[in-house]
């Protein structure tokens, strides 16, 4: 849960004519360090005046009315969205050309680069958005005025207080907003047309709103004799809730986020699914049977995540993919099957080769059996002002059925 460990503020503010130092314990879902500099706001600060504080690196205590400090922070979005947007066209007017390169190594180069541009674009957006802050009294209770009731958000969101500890808690806007939107996504639930059912996701757990791979692990033809399953990753526990709804007697599901394995189980309970059992693992299930299939779908992008809430989207250097894949063989029976769902994006984007992927199933001692592909059809594909359009568009998600080296049928 969040925070692991106990931060505090300090700022100072005037009460009854007196200057006070005050203190409250920070929370961050980013994981960022307390700020330093914090300032009072309410709603005579400009948008302008709030915007110039947050980027010269001070932070905003907002103290005024809930939904006019809501429409501050979205007014500091927009500035920030039109700073970009001049950034960019200046550097287009500097792009020259480079004669002595090729137009495709000229062309991968330039991919690479504004995905990581893009990157530092929204590291930089979210640590300015971070700084319009709000206090919370014991119990996650806001004065603000017109503030509505978010207690039971935050309790999902960064767990319970201590008990008969009396302290205040800061925590930005936009985290506040984060919450209230987890727990919205946690009461409606994400609908899964092909499977006829919703998928109910927890705060920090990955909603899966984009699932055009279910159709694929519906489609794949199980393995002879599919007794026992593994679902490396759970998360949500979606691909555990596929195989068990195709018939597998026993599937274990782990995840290393005491998060995702709420989640899951929740999400088993409302589905009442016995067949399948939780474990917290660092990939792969202990004590448990050699499985006749293991489903994975691992973080699709291989680049640094830039605060935990990202884990299930960024997998620094392949590391989570690698180790699956180099552990896979081992717990898999002698005509066993690995499913591993994957996303070509990281190709298209020249983070890594297909060359450099299969080559990593050869060193694991796999190969692949067959392969079934889907193409997205979310918004940011159908983009055109997108400028990662060119990759996005192209993008395959693919089901790898991949078995043993030495698999003979």
């Amino acid at each position: 849960m969040l925070p692991i460990e106990k931060k505090y503020v300090q700022w100072h503010e005037n009460e009854n004519g007196k200057d006070t130092l005050r203190h409250a314990r920070w929370l961050s879902a980013s994981d960022y360090t307390p700020p330093t500099r914090v300032v009072l706001v309410d709603d005579k600060t400009s948008a302008d005046e709030a915007y110039r504080l947050a980027c010269a690196g001070t932070s905003m205590l907002y103290r005024g009315d809930f939904y006019n400090g809501r429409q501050l922070l979205q007014a500091i979005t927009r500035r920030i969205e039109r700073t970009n947007e001049r950034s960019k066209l200046r550097k287009m007017k500097k792009v020259v050309k480079q004669p002595a390169k090729s137009k495709s190594i000229e062309k991968s180069q330039e991919t690479s680069n504004l995905f990581h541009q893009q990157r530092q674009l929204q590291a930089q957006r979210a640590r300015i958005l971070s700084r319009l802050l709000l206090e919370l009294d014991t119990g996650y209770v806001s004065k603000l005025r017109r503030a509505p009731d978010v207690s039971a958000a935050c309790i999902a969101a960064f767990g319970q207080l201590e008990k008969g500890v009396d302290e205040s808690c800061l925590l930005s806007f936009r985290d506040l907003q984060g919450a209230l939107g987890a727990a919205q996504w946690r009461e409606k639930g994400v609908a899964i047309e092909s499977l006829g059912l919703s998928i109910f996701p927890h705060y920090g757990v990955f909603a899966p709103t984009r699932h055009e791979y279910v159709q694929l692990l519906i489609d794949a033809p199980l393995p002879d004799a599919c007794n026992i399953a593994y679902d490396i990753g759970t998360g949500t526990g979606l691909l555990a809730i596929i195989l068990a709804q195709r018939g597998v007697k026993q599937v274990v599901a782990t995840d290393l986020n005491p998060r995702a394995l709420d989640c899951a189980r929740e999400n088993f309970a409302r589905l009442q699914l016995s067949s399948i059992q939780l474990q917290q693992a660092n990939l792969f299930p202990t004590d448990a049977p050699l499985a006749n299939l293991i489903v994975c779908n691992p973080p699709w992008l291989p680049a640094k995540p830039s605060s935990p809430l990202e884990y299930a989207v960024y997998d620094a250097n392949s590391t989570m993919l690698r180790g699956f894949l180099q552990g896979a063989k081992q717990y898999l029976s002698d005509q066993g099957e690995v499913w591993l769902i994957l996303s070509d994006l990281a190709e298209h984007l020249q983070l890594r080769s297909r060359e450099e992927l299969l080559g990593w199933f050869a060193d694991s001692g796999l190969k692949v059996k067959y392969r079934l592909d889907t193409q997205p059809k979310h918004g940011r594909s159908q983009d055109e002002n997108d400028s990662l359009y060119a990759a996005r568009s192209a993008e395959i998600t693919s089901l790898w059925c991949l078995v043993s080296s030495s698999y003979e049928p």
